[in-house]
């Protein structure tokens, strides 16, 4: 299923469902709960045993090393899979774990390859094809909103320069 195609981004409504969140064990901050099943997919294999069988949260903080953590179980950045686009330092920093679409991808497509819709961007990048961000997505939730909010970016910075021009 395409996400970019529809228009509530259906294929992921269950990942907008709001929820309680849980601070951070080491930075304090507010977490965003993440599906076991989710967490499983994205630790380093050697720490599948230390999962256990709760749900998770994300740490939100860009400038904290926690990636999910239960309680004062916490599996760091550096052991999981992938990196999570909302830290600092991400790299590569994806909008679309699905098709491992960076921002820069997004915005190249923009500004470069003259993408004029989201679905235009979504079809040069392959952004939000394979919809399955419950298990390649850090936060377990759709992509969409991350893809989306890139591409506005991008067109606004299009824009700009286009201004600059004139």
């Amino acid at each position: 299923m395409d996400c970019c195609t529809l228009s509530n981004f259906s294929c992921c409504e269950s990942s907008y469902i709001e929820t309680p969140s849980q601070t951070c064990p080491i930075c304090k901050h507010q977490g965003i709960l993440v599906k076991n099943f989710t967490v499983k997919h994205i630790v380093l294999d050697e720490y599948l045993p230390q999962i256990g069988i709760n749900d998770y949260f994300l740490c939100t903080n860009p400038e904290c090393d926690v990636g999910h953590y239960q309680g004062e179980n916490v599996f760091y950045k550096q052991q999981l899979k992938v990196p999570i686009w909302l830290k600092k330092d991400a790299n590569p920093k994806y909008v679309c774990y699905c098709g491992k679409v960076t921002e820069e991808d997004i915005m190249d497509a923009v500004l470069k390859k003259g993408a004029k819709t989201l679905s235009e961007a979504c079809k040069i990048t392959g952004a939000m094809k394979d919809c399955k961000c419950e298990i390649n997505n850090p936060t377990g939730k759709c992509c969409a909103a991350v893809v989306k909010e890139a591409f506005e970016r991008a067109t606004r910075i299009k824009e700009e320069n286009r201004d600059c021009l004139n």
